[in-house]
């Protein structure tokens, strides 16, 4: 079934569906591979306004959400960036889980279909849609990663990674 097509009556919430969309986006990759760009890419770094080229993790989210706020009839609560940084930073509050209280209320704070968002050194960040949530490990769909866990990969790829990682800023909820 195509990303587009999928019912949104068979699925409860904008996260919800945002997240099967995202799972439908899997061994999406680039064109050639390490170009930041190919059919699908394209299409979601054009989603946020840029060109082939780019980093594009925020850009699939962004584009996930949007598909799925299209099928619903509503608007994209997503900030309309490329920049995860940028995302953290213009998201309303009321919208962030921190780490630190994901720590201690994963279960309860974290739900699938939520944005997490990594931050590395020199503003460099990296995100993705959760899939599920296992005590203090998150599994994860996301753009522009490798098998490796890589902020600068080359496709659509599933992780695991820790609630605790040094480089988790926290999550956002929409």
């Amino acid at each position: 079934m195509n990303p587009t097509q999928s019912s949104p009556a068979a699925v409860a919430s904008l996260p919800q569906l945002a997240l099967q969309i995202a799972v439908s986006q899997l061994g999406v990759s680039e064109k050639p591979v390490g170009s930041n760009s190919g059919p699908e890419v394209d299409k979601y770094l054009a989603s946020v306004g840029l060109k082939p080229g780019y980093a594009w993790c925020q850009s699939f989210v962004y584009w996930c959400y949007a598909q799925a706020a299209n099928q619903l009839g509503i608007q994209n609560p997503l900030v309309r960036t490329a920049g995860v940084q940028d995302c953290w930073n213009k998201t309303a509050i009321q919208f962030k889980v921190s780490k630190h209280d994901a720590i201690l209320h994963a279960a309860l704070l974290i739900k699938p279909g939520d944005q997490f968002i990594l931050s590395y050194s020199h503003g460099n960040g990296h995100t993705g849609i959760i899939e599920k949530i296992d005590g203090l490990v998150i599994h994860t769909v996301e753009g522009n990663s490798n098998n490796n866990g890589s902020r600068e990969g080359y496709g659509v790829v599933r992780h695991q990674r820790s609630i605790g990682s040094p480089y988790l800023l926290g999550f956002i909820k929409y």
